[in-house]
């Protein structure tokens, strides 16, 4: 007959497997300041060559967990949490691409990073090209674009050829429509009616869920006013001007038109693209829902 505690070191072992496998990943935790004292988060994990990442509208650093996790192996990995987002300070002010972009080079001087890998998602890969507007190719080495249209509300004078390259998604009623209903009472319902139209039917529930509450740690109000600025910068002109590697990646599922992330790669000389097909959890946030293809891509590229 097995003891007490034989029995409890016997229940340890089976628990504790299970803890870890339930637990959520940590990582180190750092701030800095930007150059208009607004104190921003970031986590880290891992050394080596640094890689960069730049969460999307509304989204927070701890959305790329699975690269965090698995590509700190080879890379000192950095994810930040824009101003207002995640865990950053909210001030009053700065919500504009330009200024977002200004961040992202106050984060690289304050960690004094050169030789960087610069990823962003949807919305982060205008701050890069708002970063390469401003700053060019200043300590930075290699880009990553993953699944943002170059422009985000159409012109009704467009092409149809325009118009697909373009990826739009808003016309200028639908832009203000969901502004509008993003700053209103309605806001965090018009929140996850948009999130959850960014995975695919087959993705659990309860994680949708968390990315929506991650959404939600940044204000409407402040939200509304940046998804503005953000749909109403067109990108055309700047990205063929990109002159360093780069990894262009979208989703066939995903609500950003997947020919205009062709339509980018072929603008960018050398660059490589990748569309995930649907069932290969080839939606808007592909890199959580297939992280295992998404961080093969990133090594394949950085190695």
């Amino acid at each position: 007959m097995k003891t007490v505690s034989q029995a409890i070191l016997l229940l340890g072992l089976i628990i504790a497997p299970c803890l870890a496998i339930a637990a959520e990943p940590t990582f180190k935790e750092g701030w800095f300041t930007t150059n208009d004292g607004v104190k921003l988060h970031y986590l880290e994990a891992g050394s080596g060559k640094p890689l960069v990442m730049i969460p999307g509208w509304s989204q927070s650093a701890m959305e790329f967990k699975y690269q965090l996790t698995d590509l700190s192996d080879k890379y000192h990995v950095y994810a930040l949490d824009m101003r207002g987002h995640g865990e950053s300070a909210k001030p009053s002010h700065g919500y504009r691409i330009q200024r977002l972009s200004a961040d992202v080079h106050d984060f690289l001087l304050a960690n004094n990073l050169d030789g960087v890998t610069l990823a962003g998602h949807s919305m982060g890969c205008s701050l890069i090209w708002g970063y390469w507007e401003q700053y060019g190719s200043d300590h930075l080495s290699k880009l990553i674009l993953i699944d943002e249209m170059p422009m985000v509300t159409s012109n009704p004078g467009w092409s149809r050829q325009e118009l697909e390259d373009a990826g739009a998604i808003f016309d200028g009623k639908s832009l203000f429509d969901n502004v509008n209903a993003l700053a209103g009472p309605d806001g965090v319902k018009t929140t996850e009616g948009f999130v959850r139209s960014m995975f695919t039917k087959q993705y659990p529930v309860d994680a949708v869920n968390w990315v929506i509450q991650e959404n939600l740690k940044f204000p409407r109000e402040y939200a509304a006013r940046l998804l503005f600025d953000h749909a109403t910068n067109d990108w055309r002109d700047l990205i063929p001007t990109i002159n360093i590697p780069t990894l262009v990646v979208g989703g066939k599922a995903s609500l950003v038109p997947w020919k205009s992330q062709v339509w980018i790669g072929k603008q960018i000389k050398g660059a490589k693209t990748e569309i995930f097909e649907e069932n290969e959890g080839g939606s808007h946030f592909m890199f959580m829902e297939n992280p295992e293809k998404f961080n093969r891509l990133v090594n394949e590229f950085n190695g």
